[in-house]
């Protein structure tokens, strides 16, 4: 009858083949493991000439050559097991759907190789229960010595068979967030948004709170809810800033910004004269939270700035001084110099004296909008001509439907709304920021002294309003928009109605 050993040494080779069979199948269905297959033959390779190595010198009759049966023999066991395990937990478990943690692998993996060294020592003619009385004096002390570094094993295993961490996720602990890189057996590598990886130990996860960042259970799609804060003084009603505050966020489709749930903004505090505002939106890519919270803020700001609505300062009290006036008069002339260089680029004011532009100059507003923003919205109602000094807008037909088609860009220095302003008609198109931009922004009612004071300018008006609009129709033509421009006449009585002139 056959011994064991001889039993075992008939069977290598087809071990040997079914082992070969597994790495093919690794190596053609898990492209990520190729490292491993690679490995793992080797391994085996250098098991097999071991072995052949040694089967040669016992031959010889060498003692040496016993050493090495065993060696190549325990060697061989310990890879075979590897293979089994990543063919399991790797190919086959993920074939089916079920993605087990990677510790619980490890674990089975060890105990397998445990169990192949008793097995060699059971082999060697070594008494297991003498073994184990030794072993457990040994296993005492170890623990003892090690209990630091098993607690993180064990809470490493913790960690992954609870569902509290996963590869991916992000977290948040007290000083920093990042994502989760790795599980190990002793800690828990994080990577953060600056490109700094933390090695967290696994036992302070189990002993501390954190927090993993998103909705996991209540939405398909991870977000983050961001709050921004602003303070504005308790003079402004909080309706309208809370109003503007939404409006300006949920009309600039900003990157990463989503729209479900929308943008909300609250009141969250009212003291020593300051409402305290915070702007509450779900961020769904968390690698962009400082971007985007500076995006958000830039669009809140302008659009208070633009809407008259200042952002609260510290009070201090400042001695007033004849240096301090000056400066004010000159910042103030440089201003009304800006506001008189713009009024130049507008075609409607050639005709208008000096005095009569200085009038307007005082009276115009300065209007910032940040990229994004609709500055104007086609068929609304609003007697405002706008002066581009800085940046570039876009003009859009049926803007925000299936049927938006670009009509054109305007760069500083041009203007629009001259119809709403001069005959108070609906907005005829819709503009939106291109970039970031500044206008100065005039009303009918600082438009209205000067035409009461001299009616004869409704006559030069309507000619330069007339062939404003043949150009504005030119452009139409090419988008297929054909309309017919009304005669300088017809402009005029309109526009001596709407001032009733």
């Amino acid at each position: 009858m056959p011994s064991l050993e001889n039993l075992a040494r008939l069977e290598w080779p087809y071990l040997l083949a079914l082992c070969a069979g597994m790495l093919a199948a690794l190596y053609r269905y898990r492209p990520a493991e190729r490292r491993n297959v690679a490995l793992t033959l080797l391994y085996l390779m250098l098991s097999a000439l071991g072995l052949l190595l040694a089967t040669l010198l016992r031959q010889h009759g060498l003692q040496a050559g016993e050493i090495l049966n065993e060696i190549f023999t325990i060697l061989l066991g310990l890879v075979i097991i590897r293979l089994f395990g990543l063919v399991l937990f790797r190919l086959f478990l993920s074939a089916i759907g079920v993605e087990p943690p990677r510790i619980l692998e490890d674990v089975l993996v060890m105990l397998c190789y445990l169990g192949w060294g008793l097995v060699r020592l059971r082999y060697a003619g070594l008494d297991l229960s003498q073994l184990v009385t030794t072993s457990a004096v040994i296993t005492a002390v170890l623990a003892f010595a090690m209990q630091d570094t098993l607690g993180n094993i064990l809470s490493g295993i913790a960690l992954q068979l609870d569902d509290s961490l996963d590869l991916g996720q992000w977290v948040k602990l007290h000083d920093f967030s990042g994502r989760v890189l790795q599980i190990g057996w002793r800690s828990t590598l994080i990577e953060t948004r600056n490109g700094e990886t933390v090695v967290v130990p696994n036992a302070w996860l189990m002993k501390n709170s954190f927090q993993v960042i998103g909705k996991r259970f209540s939405s398909h799609t991870l977000q983050w809810r961001r709050w921004v804060w602003l303070e504005v003084a308790w003079e402004q009603p909080p309706s309208r800033v809370i109003e503007l505050m939404q409006h300006a966020v949920r009309e600039a489709r900003i990157a990463f910004v989503a729209l479900d749930p929308a943008p909300q903004a609250v009141l969250m505090e009212a003291r020593d004269g300051i409402a305290r505002y915070a702007l509450r939106y779900w961020l769904t890519d968390f690698a962009q939270d400082d971007p985007t919270d500076s995006q958000v803020r830039a669009h809140l700001i302008t659009a208070l700035v633009r809407h008259g609505v200042p952002l609260a300062a510290p009070s201090h009290n400042v001695l007033m001084t004849k240096d301090n006036d000056k400066t004010a008069a000159q910042r103030q002339a440089l201003d009304i110099g800006k506001r008189l260089t713009a009024l130049e680029c507008v075609a409607l004011f050639a005709d208008f004296t000096s005095e009569e532009r200085e009038h307007l100059a005082e009276q115009l507003s300065f209007a910032p909008f940040e990229a994004g923003d609709v500055i104007s919205r086609q068929g609304a109602v609003a007697h405002w001509l706008y002066i581009l000094t800085l940046g570039e807008v876009d003009v859009w037909n049926h803007y925000d439907t299936p049927q938006a088609e670009l009509l054109g860009h305007l760069k500083a220095g041009g203007f629009f709304g001259e119809m709403g302003l001069m005959t108070g008609a609906p907005r005829s198109a819709t503009v939106v920021a291109g970039s970031y931009v500044e206008c100065y922004r005039l009303d009918r009612a600082g438009f209205q002294a000067i035409l009461t004071a001299r009616p004869a300018l409704a006559d030069a008006l309507s000619s330069i309003l007339a062939q404003r609009l043949a150009e504005n129709q030119l452009h139409r033509r090419d988008a297929g928009n054909v309309q017919a421009t009304p005669p300088p006449a017809e402009l005029r009585d309109r526009i001596k109605r709407f001032f009733s002139l």
